[in-house]
């Protein structure tokens, strides 16, 4: 590898290790597989996340009570991990430290003055491991059980179409560290809250077909997360759950968030919702994208987005 990982790491004084605001199992799965890496091998660093309110279904992760919102007076390194842009983090790194970017973004701005990069992974899991990999470091069955939920909750549970035979020799590797795949899938997949089933029925009510089925819409008011108590995270996988649906290629989740809307896109087959999200300044993943729109109205921002897709389906 031209620049190698492991050894800008070993060689820093002081290493913050960066996720994505909003975060989801990939992003945080592999800040700990690296930090699982750095304490056994007592490097000083931390995990750092702009909020303190982290998906609870990821607690059982080693090391995760480790992750802070309190950025360090002091370091020289920091490793972003499945992060597009430099200031989707909530945080602005200090003049002079080095960044290692390790992400598989199609529209990731390569910010780092290292870049590991390569869209055509099911998961930045995949891309890290990877790297641990090439460079001939091994992979602990705590940073293994780490990268396995990345790549498994990334992949949609192995069924994106980025998914390969690699992506599974990967997850054969991790298996074989000895790491207990039914202990993992119960605290990742069965520990779902009461207020999440008094919320979908909701959002799923909200549910219109355009476009002959082929586009679907939904969205989440605010005042539902009071009513029910449920959190806004619990809410996203309602794309997948209607992009299920045999007639639909593409789903649009609308949300407003400090008083703009916030759109999830999700498709199957050859649309690219990237490409629909540029439009807006957004972005993401051919299947798999996001945008912010210039309104607080859902409606208007429905109307809005629907005109542009027409054009492109």
């Amino acid at each position: 590898m031209e620049n190698s990982i492991f050894e800008t790491i070993k060689n820093s004084r002081y290493c913050l290790i960066v996720t994505h605001i909003n975060p989801d199992a990939d992003t945080i799965s592999c800040a700990l597989a690296l930090s699982s890496y750095m304490d056994e091998n007592k490097i000083k660093h931390k995990v750092f996340n702009e909020s303190s309110d982290l998906p609870s279904n990821l607690d059982f992760l080693p090391r995760f009570d480790k992750i802070t919102d309190q950025v360090p007076k002091f370091y020289d390194l920091a490793v972003f991990v499945d992060c597009a842009v430099e200031d989707r983090v909530g945080l602005e790194v200090q003049k002079g430290v080095k960044i290692i970017n390790i992400d598989h973004h199609q529209s990731n701005s390569f910010f780092g003055n290292i870049n590991i990069v390569d869209d055509s992974k099911a998961s930045t899991a995949e891309l890290l491991y990877e790297v641990f990999e090439k460079e001939n470091i091994p992979v602990s069955k705590n940073a293994a059980m780490c990268l396995y939920v990345g790549i498994y909750d990334d992949s949609i549970a192995f069924t994106t179409p980025r998914v390969d035979s690699r992506t599974f020799q990967i997850v054969n590797k991790l298996a074989q560290t000895g790491i207990d795949v039914g202990y993992i899938s119960d605290n990742l997949l069965r520990r779902d809250s009461l207020s999440r089933y008094r919320i979908m029925p909701k959002i799923l009510d909200t549910l219109q077909l355009r476009f002959e089925g082929k586009v679907a819409t939904v969205y989440l008011e605010n005042q539902w997360l009071d009513e029910t108590g449920a959190k806004v995270r619990e809410c996203d996988d309602v794309v997948n759950m209607v992009l299920n649906i045999a007639v639909v290629q593409l789903v649009c989740y609308f949300r407003t968030v400090n008083g703009k809307v916030r759109v999830s896109l999700r498709s199957k087959g050859d649309l690219n919702v990237s490409k629909i999200a540029e439009n807006f300044n957004g972005g993401g993943h051919k299947n798999a994208a996001g945008l912010t729109m210039q309104t607080d109205n859902i409606v208007e921002a429905k109307k809005m987005l629907l005109e542009t897709i027409q054009s492109c389906i």
